[in-house]
């Protein structure tokens, strides 16, 4: 066995240890599904101190009721861990082979049923949401109606008990995120200036043990692999318990650890505190053994930016606060000189990418020159930039012909963009370099797509294969990260707008704006969201609603950071 497959099955083992404690929380569904709209956040401080007590198998009970009885009961592991409850509606054989830790299934309560044959088998159909699996990763169920096999026969007393089960649990969509709490584990990008989010979804009962052990034993999820960056060597692990007091987290690493450069060691560091401070740990000490490592966290750059909009009024171009433009230096007239339609500018705000009326790209320069001219194809979309102040830019109607233009001059070609997408509408670059959101038609719908950005030395060569997040439920219009792991889409619906915001790996939550909305940008989370209408009114949203803010707004900008 090589060194890598030896790792690969003792981390099988953990995973498989800490999902058996993954559902420890999870009980009988109360009510129906989570209605568009609920932000699985505010179910967050509801799933911290919840337990469930799953009923046990009543006497005389028909095979669909003990089916229906242990799905209910193999959502928590009860008591003892073991799913003691669950595998009562077991038969003994059974009891010994189930794999509840497998994955878990989220799917529409409502929607459920219990199917009996003349031989006493069960059929359960659900509609599936998504699927988490053993490493916490989330996915959209492609396929939602499913169904499942369970055999049953008759026991000596007379009971029925199921002799064939799948393995893996279910969850309706409203327990999901009373259960779950997502964890963002967090990896480099390849320049190290940035740390990057791979969501996970785990209980916050041991969170601390289990995001460690995602982040020191695991690989990134497959499809972001190859665009971030880990400090921990391959052959280092993680002692499975992480015990925490006072907010200080004990990570024990095996012996390979002392191998690392203090360089390194730094890096480790500031990937285990920002991966384990949603759990609540607010420092980080890492040891082999009983003897500790030496370490500090270093500084890594934000993707925040501020929460005024960026917008071109008849006043010019800049900051909109308190009724006024306040102007970027420089930038400012560069643009309000070139008339965009659309306009991203870059973190540092010495350049900012623009679709001009024309309909080509250009790159617009603080230095006060004229904008230069970086993509004159026909059928644009608006372009994209990145922290290395290359341009991206597509043609509507051939999604493949994504182009970066660097800052010499010179066009790349960016292989392996959306295969299989007919056209693209919109598309935006994280803030960090290493991600990319588009709003794609494929099979003859709409939807969002994100793929990981593969560079070399910092030059983009290809996208890794995209992931689906999310049909979209109209004609899109404009795609803007709202902050390092939420995307925000706006979309044209029947009788109103659409805004979808989106978690990587996560649900999608969906609302209704007003009629007439043609861009959005996101600034640093939700309450920064922007849409601007066709009459050039600014709206913002408070709570649940969308208010007008401004008028006036000839185009809205998106910012990519801001000055570090």
């Amino acid at each position: 066995m090589t060194p890598v497959t030896a790792r690969r099955r003792g981390l099988a083992l953990l995973l498989a240890a800490c999902a058996v404690a993954l559902t420890a929380c999870a009980g009988f569904p109360t009510s129906g599904p989570i209605q568009p709209g609920v932000d699985p956040d505010d179910f967050a401080d509801e799933s911290q101190n919840v337990a469930f007590l799953p009923n046990r198998p009543q006497p005389g009970a028909t095979p669909a009721q003990i089916v229906e009885g242990f799905i209910e009961a193999g959502t928590g592991p009860g008591v003892g861990g073991d799913w003691a409850r669950a595998k009562e509606f077991l038969a003994p054989e059974l009891q010994e082979t189930w794999q509840p830790e497998v994955g878990v299934t989220v799917d529409v309560f409502t929607e459920r049923t219990y199917t009996e044959d003349e031989d006493g088998g069960v059929t359960f159909g659900l509609d599936a949401v998504a699927t988490v699996d053993d490493r916490g990763e989330y996915e959209r169920a492609e396929v939602p109606e499913r169904t499942l096999p369970f055999s049953l026969a008759k026991q000596p007393d007379g009971e029925w008990r199921i002799t064939a089960a799948p393995d893996g649990v279910v969850l309706d969509r409203e327990r999901f995120p009373r259960v779950f709490q997502r964890f963002s584990v967090m990896y480099f990008d390849p320049t190290g200036e940035y740390l990057v989010p791979d969501v996970r979804w785990f209980p916050t009962t041991n969170a601390p043990a289990r995001i460690t052990a995602a982040l020191v034993d695991q690989l990134p999820s497959e499809w972001l692999a190859a665009s971030v960056t880990s400090a921990f060597p391959e052959d280092v692990t993680a002692v499975p318990a992480v015990p925490v007091e006072d907010g200080v987290a004990q990570v024990e690493l095996s012996e390979q650890a002392l191998g690392a450069d203090q360089r390194q060691l730094n890096r480790m560091l500031t990937q285990l505190e920002a991966s384990l401070a949603p759990a609540g740990v607010l420092d980080v000490v890492m040891s082999v053994g009983s003897t500790p490592i030496p370490a500090e966290a270093v500084v890594t750059h934000s993707t925040r930016v501020p929460g005024a909009p960026l917008v071109l009024t008849e006043a010019g171009f800049g900051f909109l606060t308190g009724g006024e433009v306040d102007p970027i230096p420089g930038l400012s007239e560069a643009v309000a000189a070139a008339t965009p339609v659309s306009v991203q500018v870059a973190p540092n705000r010495d350049f900012a990418a623009a679709r001009l009326q024309t309909g080509t790209v250009a790159r617009l320069s603080a230095e006060g020159a004229d904008f230069v001219e970086v993509d004159p194809r026909a059928g644009l979309i608006d372009p994209t930039i990145d922290p290395f102040d290359i341009v991206w830019s597509v043609p509507r109607e051939q999604p493949a012909a994504l182009r970066a233009y660097l800052p010499s001059g010179d066009a790349v070609d960016v292989a392996d963009a959306w295969p299989d997408a007919t056209a693209i509408s919109a598309m935006s670059l994280s803030r960090d370099g290493t991600r990319i959101a588009a709003t794609v038609t494929a099979g003859g719908r709409t939807a969002l797509w994100v793929a990981g950005v593969v560079r070399e030395d910092g030059i983009p060569v290809r996208l890794g294969a995209p992931v689906a997040l999310a049909i979209v439920g109209g004609p899109a219009l404009g795609v803007t990260w709202l902050d390092d792991q939420t995307i925000g889409v706006l979309a044209t619906g029947e009788e109103a707008s659409i805004v979808l915001e989106q978690v990587v790996g996560g649900p999608t939550t969906t609302t209704n704006a007003p009629a007439g909305m043609t861009s959005i940008a996101g600034g640093s989370g939700v309450s920064s969201l922007r849409l601007r209408a066709a009459d050039g009114t600014l709206y913002g949203r408070r709570g649940t609603t969308w208010q007008p803010t401004a008028t006036g707004v000839v185009v809205l900008a998106t910012q990519q950071g801001a000055p570090q």
